[in-house]
């Protein structure tokens, strides 16, 4: 352990009331308020957050209870008994779970246990370096902006009194949140089906806190499955614990190995999602959101609705004609969708980010029942990923989504920004047909097509997210999104 980090991460833990800090402006984005550690994400700026959700949880209805959990980050341990001394001292009762846990898992001990939310220390798929804080509502799912806008007011008049924080040491409740959750995962995929196919399964979580999940309860049903990346690591390997094609190089050997039927991934906290096929071939989220709509309309017969994020492929919104169910098109941002979810309005969710969860379970990203139901669909349909897909553009037309980040100089980001308050006619010569603003700038063209520009709010880059209908005509799509970019 470097002890210049410790150092620079724990401040002065042994003081019993600490004084704020005015260096750090905490702002909770799309799923927390995440930091790089021992440069702003230290153990004083812990306290405030921490301090400004309790101040936010007092406003609920008693008891106050909170639980408090992590995935395997540096340190991790050790911010979850500050936070727990936190809570303590503002009179709520933190309930700790002592082993790394899923987001999901977490989300779903909220609701069992009916406590007044959660705190994770968590930074998801972000590179090792980092740490984060999410807080999760009496419900399990991410608090909506109305929420977070209320702890950032909170802390910001912490910060602005100098106010002193106090903490004291709290009950020894703990919870272990593994055994119910995987309960209920298997009541709502069929591992029974899963088994009896036979087929072989590769599980890759990253060293994350997914070990141990979907693996145990795959082989406790007959599963053949083979782990890697099974152990902790803090540094995740090197790099961000994140299931995208360039990092599942491992997974892909050993499928070939074992001549495995699937490989299935999952981040740093579990919450996202990565698909292998058969041939080795990464099944981008997109497609895997689409075959699962598809799937569950087929199996299930789940018609009360689906939710996308606009960034997210159209596909789903043409599943939706052809199933004849409400589509329902959220900003960018799982919070939006497990509001529908808890709401039992949609029978799956998801967001091109890698992000869903289905009807029935909690209101948050599960990359743990993504893989689970990837893998009772090749084992029900008993055909590739990459056949199904194939058949799916047959039944309602082919889609090819692509995002990509462009880096802008200051210069040329104000300038875009600026571009981005006009409603565009046209695209490179394409006509546009209608402009979505549901979140950034979303143009349709003629064709179907369609490319989705949002800024980023915390570094200078845009996101554009293109999607043509041929794949003769990516190229040209992807290129005219650029160019559009870089004219400002």
């Amino acid at each position: 352990m470097d002890l210049a980090v410790w150092l620079a991460c724990t401040g002065q833990p042994q003081r019993r009331r600490v004084k704020t800090e005015m260096s750090t402006t905490i702002k909770f984005g799309t799923s927390g308020w995440r930091a790089i550690v021992a440069d702003e994400f230290t153990l004083a700026n812990i306290r405030l957050a921490v301090a400004g959700i309790a101040s936010y949880v007092k406003t609920l209805p008693r008891p106050h209870h909170v639980l408090i959990g992590r995935d395997p980050r540096f340190l991790g341990e050790a911010f979850v008994a500050e936070a727990a001394q936190v809570l303590a001292g503002a009179g709520i009762t933190p309930i700790v779970i002592p082993e790394a846990a899923p987001t999901p898992a977490i989300a779903h001990a909220v609701r069992t246990l009916k406590t007044s939310g959660s705190i994770n220390f968590t930074a998801s798929h972000n590179p090792p370096e980092y740490n984060g804080i999410k807080y999760s509502t009496p419900d399990g799912a991410p608090a909506l902006p109305e929420v977070t806008g209320q702890i950032e007011t909170a802390i910001a008049s912490l910060q602005a009194s100098h106010a002193v924080i106090p903490k004291s040491e709290p009950p020894a409740e703990a919870a272990d949140v593994k055994p119910a959750f995987l309960k209920r995962l298997a009541e709502l995929v069929d591992l029974k089906a899963i088994a009896k196919s036979g087929i072989k399964v590769v599980y890759d979580p990253f060293w994350g806190a997914g070990r141990g999940y979907p693996s145990d309860l795959l082989r406790e049903a007959g599963v053949t499955v083979e782990t890697i990346h099974d152990c902790r690591d803090v540094l995740f390997g090197g790099h961000a614990p994140e299931p995208d094609d360039h990092l599942l190089a491992d997974a892909k050997k050993k499928m070939k190995e074992i001549g495995a039927n699937l490989g299935i991934a999952t981040d740093g906290d579990a919450d996202r999602f990565g698909i292998v096929d058969a041939d080795g071939t990464f099944v981008q989220p997109n497609y895997v959101i689409a075959l699962l709509f598809d799937y569950l309309v087929e199996t299930r017969g789940w018609r009360n609705g689906v939710a996308k994020s606009v960034a997210t492929t159209n596909l789903i919104n043409t599943l939706a004609e052809h199933h004849k169910v409400p589509l329902y098109e959220t900003p960018v941002g799982f919070k939006y969708i497990g509001a529908l979810i808890d709401e039992d309005k949609i029978a799956i969710g998801g967001e091109e980010s890698a992000g869903l969860t289905i009807r029935g379970h909690v209101p948050e990203k599960d990359g743990i029942i993504a893989g689970l139901l990837m893998a009772e669909m090749v084992a029900t349909r008993r055909k590739s990923l990459g056949a199904q897909l194939k058949e799916l553009f047959s039944k309602v037309g082919s889609f090819y989504p692509v995002r990509e980040n462009f880096r802008l100089t200051a210069e040329v980001k104000a300038a875009f920004t600026e571009k981005l308050k006009a409603d565009p006619t046209e695209l490179s010569g394409r006509k546009v047909v209608q402009v979505v603003r549901t979140d950034g700038l979303k143009l349709i063209l003629e064709d179907g097509s369609w490319v989705c520009y949002r800024l980023s709010g915390t570094e200078p880059v845009v996101r554009a997210y293109t999607e043509a209908r041929s794949e003769r005509d990516m190229e040209a799509l992807r290129s005219a999104a650029e160019k559009f970019v870089l004219s400002a």
